[in-house]
């Protein structure tokens, strides 16, 4: 796929969606770090709900760990992998007030020292609380990537450094959440809405269904 292609598509994304932003409801880069901490392997609706009772009890990092992993555990209980999510939860409170004066940190290096955070988190926090323009690649972002030749790559490392390379600097704060919104509501995985979407003719995808 050429510049001028990959412009175009990221052109007519920016114009049906102008500001485009993740699904987690928080608010702050602290209460953005825990609603993406709590999402894997676990949808966004499913993680607002929780959240939406956990902020209410602990809005900052002080108050989370005063909480305590057991009370956190037992909010979140609805949630995939829910035991472990809160001991990382309370472990990266302990990170931030001990070793980040209370504030998320904002390199990517710094935030995968906290516990629970790999790659894509920080870069989701980078992007999403610091506007930094970073490339989270999920299976959404991996799928559309690959099937309509914006990105291809094997794993979610080599496309995201194909993404990062490639989209136009104009759009790249944005990129995250075109691509993914994109992934999740018209190209899907199971039955792609081809015929609606707005990149059909520019996408590499041979299977459309039209």
């Amino acid at each position: 796929m050429n510049k001028q292609i990959r412009y175009e598509i990221f052109s007519r994304l920016r114009e049906a969606n102008p500001h485009p932003t993740t699904e987690l409801v928080f608010d702050g880069p602290f209460q953005l770090l825990i609603a993406v901490l709590l999402s894997a392997q676990t949808t966004d609706v499913a993680v607002n709900k929780v959240t939406a009772v956990l902020f209410d009890l602990a809005p900052n990092p002080q108050a989370m760990l005063a909480l305590g992993e057991e009370k956190v555990r037992d909010t979140i209980k609805t949630i995939g992998l829910y035991k472990t999510k809160a001991a990382h939860v309370i472990a990266t409170c302990d990170a931030i007030l001990n070793h980040f004066g209370g504030q998320v940190p904002q390199t990517r290096e710094a935030l995968e020292t906290l516990p629970g955070v790999g790659r894509k988190t920080a870069n989701v926090v980078l992007n999403t609380a610091f506007g930094q323009p970073t490339m989270a690649v999920d299976t959404h972002i991996f799928r559309v990537g690959n099937r309509t030749g914006i990105a291809k790559g094997k794993n979610v490392r080599e496309v995201e450094d194909q993404l990062v390379k490639h989209i136009p600097k104009e759009f790249m704060v944005d990129a995250h959440h075109w691509l993914i919104l994109h992934g999740r509501y018209t190209c899907k995985a199971l039955k792609p809405q081809c015929a609606t979407c707005l990149i059909e003719d520019l996408c590499d995808y041979k299977a459309k269904a039209l």
